[in-house]
């Protein structure tokens, strides 16, 4: 067992187990905090070096313990980005040991290089946790997320990174309207006025959807509450139906892959066939097989992390009890929080806006973390959000959910 990370020390008594020393592991508390409410690593870096607080590496040498590292000493206070994103992608404040993580070729080479991380072992719960699992596993999902640019004027929206198109999968971009800016909504990144790739602009306003998100989490939380079995008893049953849905898109990702990869094999014994029998010149071989060659070394990285995906979808468990917990805390909830999206919500699929029996109507499937879509039913006490915004010209638009479409 190597030495601790930041927030922890190895116990007097014991110095294979660790222990959380309370003044280090209550800023790791924070940072994790500070990103579950939205902010950047940037903003997070900046916000503590105007609080004073010392870097990870300051920290340990105001206490004489020496670590290593490149942090300049002369500015102690000085955080940056990769120290908070390093610290967001610690395991071990889980409470679990990571061990094999690095090796070396041999005893006579010091230098230790970094082990791919399905040769690693992982003792789960061996320590205290500093974070709770669910919420460290959360940040691990929303960091590998691909969030869109910022908007040129700097400003961001909490729906940021969570929007997406129902038609072609792509995240939904943030603007505001030129000529009166109180109005912000969002389009497809990929409509055919940028990529040409989708042919609608699912265009959704900013104060339309805050009053359906926060309308359908409010009906989320009195179903847990009021109806608890019933509730238990759906998030069950989406919760296999998302992760049956998800090994199936995988494994038949895999099967092409696959397929791909036996049929780059064909082509360079063809070509290799070719070169001997003179078809094929020894420069245009050369050239050809380090394609494929190159391709096929593409795929097989490829398939090693597909391959762990389905691995972890297969051994994956979900708490219906820890979401329960979580939905509990937004039972009074009156207005949206970066914080209360990052935990609840994974995804929002925006539909394009339809005309529908003389009256248009805009469809939001939301997605929320570890239970993927789940079906609300429509009752006197469970009302969808009954949600309608003058769009544009005199368009008015009215919310209904998708839900029940899947």
């Amino acid at each position: 067992m190597g030495q601790p990370p930041y927030g922890y020390i190895k116990d007097p008594e014991n110095p294979k187990h660790w222990i959380i020393e309370e003044e280090a592991a209550s800023i790791v508390r924070r940072v994790y905090s500070m990103t579950l409410d939205g902010m950047g690593t940037e903003q997070i870096a900046a916000q503590l070096e105007r609080d004073g607080i010392l870097t990870p590496r300051a920290y340990w040498h105001q206490r004489g313990v020496n670590r290593p590292g490149k942090g300049d000493l002369r500015h102690p206070t000085k955080w940056n980005k990769t120290t908070i994103i390093q610290m967001l992608s610690v395991q071990e404040y889980c409470g679990d040991i990571l061990n094999f993580k690095t090796y070396s070729k041999s005893y006579k080479n010091k230098k230790r290089i970094d082990n791919d991380r399905e040769n690693w072992v992982v003792f789960k719960d061996v320590h205290e946790p500093i974070i709770e699992r669910t919420v460290w596993e959360q940040i691990q999902e929303k960091r590998g997320k691909i969030r869109k640019r910022k908007p040129k004027d700097g400003e961001r929206n909490i729906f940021s990174g969570l929007l997406v198109c129902a038609d072609c999968g792509h995240n939904l971009n943030y603007h505001f309207n030129q000529g009166n800016h109180d109005i912000k909504y969002f389009n497809c990144s990929n409509y055919k006025g940028n990529r040409c790739i989708c042919t609608s602009t699912h265009y959704i306003r900013v104060d339309f959807l805050e009053q359906v998100v926060l309308g359908e989490i409010k009906r989320l939380t009195k179903y847990a509450v009021h109806y608890e079995d019933e509730f238990l008893q759906a998030v069950m049953g989406s919760t296999q139906k998302t992760a049956e849905s998800e090994h199936k898109r995988k494994q038949k990702e895999l099967a092409a892959m696959q397929a791909r990869d036996s049929e780059l094999d064909g082509l360079f014994e063809r070509i290799y066939e070719d070169n001997l029998s003179g078809k094929l010149s020894d420069e245009r071989f050369a050239k050809m097989s380090q394609r494929y060659e190159a391709e096929q070394a593409e795929l097989a990285e490829k398939m090693r992390k597909l391959r762990k995906e389905i691995e972890k979808l297969n051994s994956e468990s979900v708490s219906t009890d820890m979401f329960l917990f979580t939905v509990r805390k937004y039972t009074r909830a009156k207005k949206l929080t970066p914080r209360m999206l990052n935990e609840l919500i994974q995804r929002v699929e925006v539909h394009q806006a339809e005309r529908i029996d003389g009256e248009w109507v805009q469809k939001l499937t939301i997605y929320y973390n570890c239970i993927g879509a789940l079906f609300i039913p429509d009752t006197d006490t469970l009302p969808a959000p009954d949600v309608t915004v003058n769009t544009r010209k005199g368009v008015f638009v009215t919310y209904e959910p998708a839900q029940n479409e899947q």
